[in-house]
């Protein structure tokens, strides 16, 4: 097989004219389309990494509905709030029994948001350690400490409030290196016309992992008890490492047993589109990287898209408990919902989205459009949910369709990174997801002040209309200031091979796109 794709790897190298190129390109994949590839094995395990560390992300954000004593919380309240929507059909299995934590509002919002302080810190170091020394025991190691941790969380929570604090910050510093990580990882296996689908593939793990982990939290509450969350998701964790260190490498040329046409489809596919420069030895141009037009505005939208996202993440069960009065079983299943039609939007968009750019397409301008499709449409319908009042249907049917069609941003400025700078493409989500991430702590905290002895539906209103403007305000910096046109940087000082192939050298590029 090696020897027949050769031919048409040598044509690509020597000339021809676009179409040539994109038809051959097309060849040359499908010549290497014949097995269990290693490339696709990357992703497969990259989404159930990504699906791990949801489920140990968020599964806190069930189990603290059956951990908190709410009765306890009525009693030393100076406010009682008798203004929420009236006890229906969602309770008729009966009040849940109360758990043996007085946390209120503000506490379970520093709890919820604890996680971040140590996630945040991870961010930065971990894409541009994962450019000079590889990806897989970064990735791998992140997510093994998170499943350490998240078995040793019921035993921090029965000795103290603080211990239960750090132990969320340390599960936060494992995760923080998995997306700049696995950034980098798609940097250095994944052919440019794949990277909007083989992301979408990926980092749909984070929706799959939320999908299954809520309902099942709610199962295993009920069921078992707070603590066998923990355990069980813990234990996946582990289990997931297992493969992981067998399964996945590095790079192409560092896995002993991809195919040796595979290794030149996608060695090939990188150099004829991006730099033939090794990030590992090029020094990050940091002044350029921060005086950056297009940087700025993928920061921007980022933080916006995090605060919107953390404010249901972490949220929603509280909301449709306190509120909507669904027990924590039809509360698990039901905030499950949302994420289960962003798993398929996410994959469907991402599809599209690099049919699109092989068909000549602007890239920059598929990114936007995917992009306001996933924030403009989701900050209306979030904003219509928070009008709903206690029509439970309704409500339910918002918060779907704004988190559902949030799954189109993957196909948006998720790739703008790999785009820009492929070779400072984790150092690059470090920045970005840094400052965003930080939203995980701001979000939390400024529903529970907003909600705190006033947990009812004009109060959560408020929330949601936040995260409404916060989602708006984002991504018209980005249809503004953004790009994805590859920057002159990431080359090199010089960037003269980008000024040869007609990309801009301003740090402003693409301002106009």
């Amino acid at each position: 097989m090696a020897a027949e794709a050769a031919p048409l790897i040598d044509q690509l190298e020597n000339g021809g004219d676009a179409s040539d190129a994109s038809e051959t390109s097309s060849l040359v994949g499908r010549e290497v389309e014949s097995g269990m590839l290693a490339r696709k094995i990357l992703a497969i395990m990259g989404f159930l990494g990504f699906a791990n560390v949801y489920a140990m992300r968020v599964n806190l954000s069930v189990a603290i509905v059956a951990m908190v004593n709410n009765t306890a919380i009525a009693t030393n309240a100076s406010i009682v709030d008798n203004s929420s929507c009236p006890v229906g059909a969602n309770s008729t299995e009966g009040p849940q029994p109360d758990g043996p934590f007085a946390w209120g509002p503000k506490e379970q919002g520093w709890i919820l948001g604890a996680f971040f302080f140590g996630y945040v810190i991870t961010q930065l170091p971990g894409g541009r350690l994962a450019e000079k020394y590889g990806g897989k025991r970064l990735y791998g190691g992140g997510i093994l400490i998170t499943s350490i941790f998240t078995l040793l969380t019921p035993l921090a929570a029965t000795t103290s409030l603080p211990l239960l604090v750090i132990v969320r910050v340390i599960e936060g510093f494992g995760e923080g290196v998995t997306f700049p990580v696995m950034h980098a990882l798609l940097a250095q296996w994944i052919p440019p016309n794949e990277r909007s689908r083989m992301a979408g593939i990926v980092y749909s793990g984070a929706q799959a992992g939320t999908v299954l982990s809520l309902p099942i939290s709610g199962f295993l509450c009920e069921a078992y008890g707070w603590p066998s969350v923990f355990y069980v998701f813990g234990l996946l964790g582990l289990v997931w490492w297992v493969g992981w260190c067998y399964l996945v490498f590095d790079s192409p040329q560092a896995h002993p047993r991809i195919s040796s046409s595979e290794r030149q489809y996608i060695l090939d596919s990188l150099a004829s589109s991006s730099s033939k420069s090794c990030s590992s030895t090029m020094p990050v141009p940091w002044r350029k990287v921060f005086s950056s037009g297009p940087v700025w505005a993928l920061i921007m939208v980022h933080v916006a898209q995090n605060y919107g996202f953390y404010t249901l993440l972490t949220e929603l069960p509280t909301y449709m408990h306190n509120v909507l009065h669904f027990n924590i079983r039809s509360n698990a299943m039901v905030s499950a919902l949302p994420y289960l039609a962003m798993l398929i939007v996410s994959l469907l968009v991402t599809r599209l989205a690099d049919h699109l750019i092989t068909a000549g397409f602007d890239r920059t301008l598929v990114r936007k459009f995917f992009n306001s499709v996933g924030v403009y449409l989701p900050a209306v319908f979030i904003a219509a949910a928070g009008y709903s009042g206690c029509d439970s249907f309704l409500v339910i049917v918002f918060l779907v369709l704004a988190v559902g069609v949030n799954g189109a941003q993957y196909a948006g400025f998720m790739c703008v990174h790999l785009d820009l700078a492929s070779n400072f493409a984790g150092t690059l989500l470090g920045i970005t997801n840094c400052a965003a991430n930080f939203m995980g702590v701001v979000a939390p905290a400024v529903a529970g002040y907003l909600t705190q002895d006033h947990s009812d539906a004009p109060h959560w209103r408020v929330v949601f209309f936040v995260a409404a403007l916060v989602y708006i305000v984002g991504n018209t910096i980005f249809l503004v200031w953004g790009s994805a046109k590859e920057q002159s940087w990431n080359r090199g000082v010089s960037g003269g091979q980008v000024e040869e192939e007609g990309e801009e050298e301003d740090p402003y590029a693409g301002l106009d796109d």
